[in-house]
């Protein structure tokens, strides 16, 4: 300030400005910056310019605080049926800016405490159970689908003694293919439930009376009746499907029967044409959903078995065709049609039956009586191959069929074999039993089982068929042979 008290305007006007623009020894002098004596003080014409000049877009206005959710935030929910992880946007970006990509999921950290786990197991678990939620699925539901059905322990009906359809069967099966279809034919009192015990389920040291088919009792014996009616249904855990049958019966078997003073049961008191009637039927449909069907007789031979046999064979249903469409010509379905494997089974067979001259002659008699038939009945099942006679060669037989023989069971051929040894004989020899001409019947039942499983197991129809399926088609099949008009006219022309 002047001595009169003024203040000096070189101090503060121009010169002040002067001093703020040029730098000295120490730098530019910013007298409004953090720290400056006079820092909210700016020139009337600094104010001004500051006012036209646009701001600078590297220093744009800081906005206000962003709201909680204003960013876009990713949530992973649990992955839902048949979906991938779902990712879910919180916020929409600010207006003027171009959408961020979407965020790429994170790598996979430790889980957190309540997450379920969404690896393999998850899938396992989801597979084929339909739209059900992940929290509704129970483990012991997921492994109770994948055990096998019950075991059974005995016979069911498959076909009742009305003839009827019985649904219970189902229950047992399965949704697979690999199954084999056995079943059975034969006179009364041949053994066929007995056979089949021991080739499902059975041992021959068991009691009969625990057999998976009931055996002919006592009885039922002295009545002249039998103890299967209709057809009898047993499936095993190897899915091996057997089917016994009651007894075949026919107006020339009946009549041999009769000749022979054979009882029958106050049920074959009925018209010849209505007995033969049900015994085609189930002969015709055992042609027709069997892989195997064992013939067993008990003594050789019986020429009407035989005419039977071709009786069915000429009345079996057809094998459906994959379209309604017929043939174009009247042979081609010739070659489509399915014929199941036959197997000829001579039970309680005597020791002179093992010998090589009669096995050639019922081999040769099997191979003339069937000459004309479709039915697989050679070339399936061998006793040479199987080491039954060990001193044959191969081709001993000229025309081998499927035949087996099978002694009495060692029970009941006790009384059969021959003496031993006298008391003047060789101490050694007294202590052995005496010579049976064939092996035993444990060893020859086992060979028996070990052929029939390993046959082969062609299409029953022009589909390849699971247990189920394989069900149905035999329903349907059962239900066209109780109406065939095949049947019924044969059934007309024989009254």
């Amino acid at each position: 300030m002047s001595e009169s008290g003024h203040s000096q305007p070189g101090l503060y006007g121009i010169e002040r400005r002067r001093r703020w623009k040029e730098p000295g020894s120490g730098g530019p002098q910013n007298l409004s910056g953090p720290g400056g004596r006079e820092r909210d003080y700016i020139a009337p014409w600094e104010r001004e310019r500051r006012s036209k000049q646009p701001p600078p877009p590297t220093a744009p206005a800081a906005p206000p605080a962003p709201a909680p959710l204003e960013k876009p935030i990713v949530l992973m929910k649990p992955r839902e049926e048949g979906k991938g992880p779902v990712a879910v946007t919180g916020a929409s970006t600010p207006e003027g800016t171009a959408p961020p990509p979407p965020a790429a999921p994170a790598p996979p950290k430790g889980e957190k405490e309540g997450q379920r786990p969404t690896q393999p197991v998850y899938q396992i678990q989801n597979r084929g159970m339909g739209t059900a939620a992940p929290a509704a699925m129970d483990p012991v539901v997921g492994q109770a689908k994948l055990l096998p059905p019950e075991r059974m322990k005995h016979s069911i009906k498959l076909v009742d003694d009305q003839m009827n359809w019985c649904d219970s069967a189902i229950e047992y099966l399965l949704d697979q293919t690999d199954v084999l279809v056995v079943g059975v034919l034969g006179l009364q009192g041949t053994g066929k439930s007995m056979v089949m015990s021991l080739l499902s389920a059975n041992t021959p040291e068991e009691d009969q009376r625990t057999y998976v088919f009931r055996a002919q009792s006592a009885e039922m014996k002295e009545r002249g009746g039998n103890q299967t009616s209709g057809i009898d249904f047993f499936i095993t855990q190897e899915r091996i499907v057997f089917l016994d049958t009651q007894p075949i019966l026919s107006p020339s078997i009946l009549d041999h029967l009769i000749n022979n003073d054979r009882k029958l049961p106050p049920e074959y008191n009925l018209p010849h044409t209505y007995v033969e009637m049900q015994s085609l039927q189930i002969a015709a449909f055992l042609f027709t959903v069997c892989h195997v069907v064992i013939v067993v007789q008990d003594w050789f031979t019986d020429l009407s078995l035989y005419r039977f046999l071709q009786t069915a064979e000429m009345v079996k249903p057809s094998t459906p065709s994959p379209s309604h469409e017929s043939s174009s010509s009247s042979g081609s379905d010739e070659g489509t049609e399915y014929y199941p494997h036959l197997v000829f089974l001579q039970n309680k067979a005597r020791r002179e039956d093992f010998c090589p001259r009669k096995l050639r002659q019922m081999h040769l008699m099997i191979d003339q009586l069937m000459a004309h038939s479709h039915l697989r009945y050679k070339g399936t099942l061998s006793m040479l191959q199987c080491n039954v006679f060990p001193g044959l060669p191969p081709d001993f037989l000229d025309s081998e069929v499927n035949l087996f023989l099978v002694p009495f069971m060692d029970s009941e051929a006790e009384s059969e074999n021959p003496p031993r040894a006298g008391p003047g004989s060789s101490p050694l020899f007294s202590l052995l039993p005496g010579y049976r001409g064939h092996p035993s019947f444990q060893s020859l039942v086992s060979k028996l089982r070990s052929q029939v499983m390993s046959m082969a197991r062609p299409q029953l129809s022009h589909t390849i068929l699971t247990e189920k399926n394989w069900f149905h088609y035999a329903a349907r099949i059962w239900d066209g042979v109780r109406k065939s008009s095949a049947l019924a006219e044969y059934s007309r022309l024989l009254a």
